[in-house]
């Protein structure tokens, strides 16, 4: 982390265009990548100009004030103006507040871009740096992959059988009219070789799951098909998933899935109460808010999912960090009322979720940018490489399931699985 407080850095961004880059990955730094994908649209972070790492406690709000300020005082020279561009952060924050893990925003000393077929560099310094200059529109070295690696994986905290339990004891709540809907996730553990080239875990990701957000920030590596929120322009985009079910195993299973999803009393209930707290969040930010009347359903590679499309105007504004610390948690990946189901996963939960269900992606100076659910995703316990680079990189996977009125806890067990296996098939 830099020394001067973070919103009091002064910073230069300066932004050009260059020929393609075939494969932005290789720009990444093996062993802790930064990078923000989708649909072959790339972000890549190099490198640290200035980081805030905040504690337990840090309001999500605080974070979009100290941002606020160094945009403020950035001198920005964006000769591309396509979104990613310019000064840019990247960020991943934890689904708790209270989470030991703590929320991280860092700036990138270079960023190389791309989004519909034209590419960028930034270089971005502090003011009293005189070498951005002769910097700009150059690149660093690319770094060609190391060896291929396969990960261990095994029971987390809360084994299928502990799972199971935890449902039940939710539905308990329920049924005493402590909430209407909480989501509970369980737990993987496991460890890679040391040195592994985790860029190959990303392009795995990229690869399977296009249409997904793929990220990888501070050690926290997934690919998301929940888009939290976006900001471009005044306009601003949230999707809402709730409920899930498996893909068949051939187009007839598969389509009586997605319809058995479809007229699903429990599922239609889950995903509505999703859908009202993001529209309750950004209500006071927008006008001309809207959502479609019934959910769609969104076809991924293992899962269909009930989804639904929200869409307005900002009418005050609001940041894509501001509107962070409205929307997050919702009842997505939290539940109903937010504030009691928070409490009750921290009584039944026996884990920190850290950063698994929070919010990741970046943001620019104008306060636009695109954040995700960060889901279907592994956080790798970085810190933890001892010198001698000798013993095996830790790491923990998350997932978990609405639980409403008349869920099973088998089923909700069952559906975790089938939410693990995007990261566990690319580990292997």
């Amino acid at each position: 982390m830099s020394a001067a407080p973070f919103s009091r850095a002064r910073l230069r961004a300066v932004t050009r265009e260059i020929d393609a880059v075939e494969d932005l990955l290789e720009y990444a730094a093996p062993h802790n990548p930064t990078v923000w994908a989708r649909r072959g649209d790339l972000l890549v972070g190099i490198g640290s100009t200035h980081d805030f790492v905040g504690g337990p406690g840090v309001d999500p709000a605080h974070i979009a004030q100290a941002w606020r300020d160094i945009a403020a005082h950035a001198d920005v020279d964006d000769a591309v103006g396509l979104p990613g561009t310019g000064l840019v952060a990247f960020g991943a924050l934890p689904f708790d507040a209270l989470s030991p893990r703590g929320s991280y925003l860092t700036v990138p000393s270079t960023i190389i871009g791309r989004r519909g077929g034209r590419c960028w560099v930034t270089h971005i310094r502090h003011l009293d740096d005189a070498t951005d200059a002769a910097d700009a529109g150059t690149l660093p070295a690319p770094v060609g992959y190391g060896p291929h690696w396969s990960a261990t994986l095994g029971p987390g905290t809360l084994t299928p059988e502990g799972y199971q339990r935890t449902v039940g004891a939710g539905l308990e709540e329920i049924s005493a009219g402590a909430v209407s809907k909480v989501v509970l996730a369980r737990d993987l553990a496991g460890s890679i070789p040391p040195g592994s080239d985790l860029r190959r875990l990303v392009r795995a990701l990229t690869s399977a799951y296009p249409d997904t957000w793929t990220f990888a920030i501070d050690g926290l590596i997934g690919a998301s098909p929940e888009t939290l929120v976006t900001v471009s322009g005044g306009a601003v985009t949230a999707r809402v998933l709730a409920g899930t079910i498996a893909r068949g195993a051939d187009p007839d299973a598969d389509t009586a899935a997605s319809v058995a999803l479809a007229t699903s009393t429990k599922d239609l209930d889950e995903h509505q109460y999703a859908v009202q707290s993001v529209l309750t969040a950004l209500r006071p930010h927008t006008s001309a808010l809207v959502a479609q009347e019934q959910p769609f359903m969104l076809k991924l590679p293992n899962v269909w999912h009930l989804a639904t499309d929200v869409e307005g105007t900002l009418d005050d504004g609001a940041s894509a960090l501001d509107l962070l610390a409205t929307l997050h948690p919702t009842a997505a990946v939290a539940g109903t009322p937010t504030d009691a189901a928070i409490e009750l996963i921290r009584r039944l939960e026996p884990f920190d979720r850290g950063r698994y269900a929070g919010p990741v992606g970046w943001i620019d100076a104008a306060g636009d940018g695109e954040w995700a659910i960060a889901l279907r995703c592994a956080q790798f316990d970085l810190a933890a490489i001892p010198a001698d680079g000798t013993d095996r990189i830790p790491f923990t996977a998350h997932a978990g399931a609405g639980i409403v009125s008349g869920s099973d806890p088998e089923a909700e067990m069952l559906e975790t699985r089938v939410k693990f296996r995007p990261i566990v098939d690319a580990l292997a």
